[in-house]
């Protein structure tokens, strides 16, 4: 079993940056595929990104590829999501979510929030224009 929280949300203008944070509990965290979901005021949950528990694989949403970049240290039991030229349409509380479930990295599975087992409490994002 794994524990998740979220940090480093806030108030940012839009072209700014922010990096959020998610820190777990647990010995087997490396053990562990992990995704960043969003959900706006109103709105449906979203997939944002996900690593592999390596670190090798990563899948990004078309609306943040290239601003948005997932990483991890397995050392600090930490997943980190730098977001770059942030957007007001980026504005959204952020969830990690962790899974154990294997499988292609290439295909949507690790995009879908069904399959996280795990989840975070979230970091709320606010993005002025």
């Amino acid at each position: 079993q794994v524990q998740l929280v979220e940090s480093g949300g806030g108030l940012v203008q839009a072209g700014g940056s922010l990096r959020l944070s998610c820190a777990a509990s647990g010995r087997t965290f490396s053990s562990y595929n992990i995704g960043w979901f969003r959900q706006a005021p109103g709105k449906e949950r979203e997939f944002v990104t996900t690593i592999r528990w390596s670190g090798g694989n990563t899948v990004y949403a078309d609306v943040v590829k290239g601003r948005f970049t997932i990483s991890r240290d397995n050392a600090k039991n930490t997943v980190y999501l730098q977001m770059n030229n942030l957007k007001p349409e980026d504005t959204a509380v952020y969830y990690c979510a962790a899974t154990m479930k294997t499988g292609n990295y290439r295909s949507s599975y690790f995009t879908e929030d069904r399959i996280y087992d795990y989840w975070g409490q979230g970091t709320r994002v606010t993005v002025s224009s």
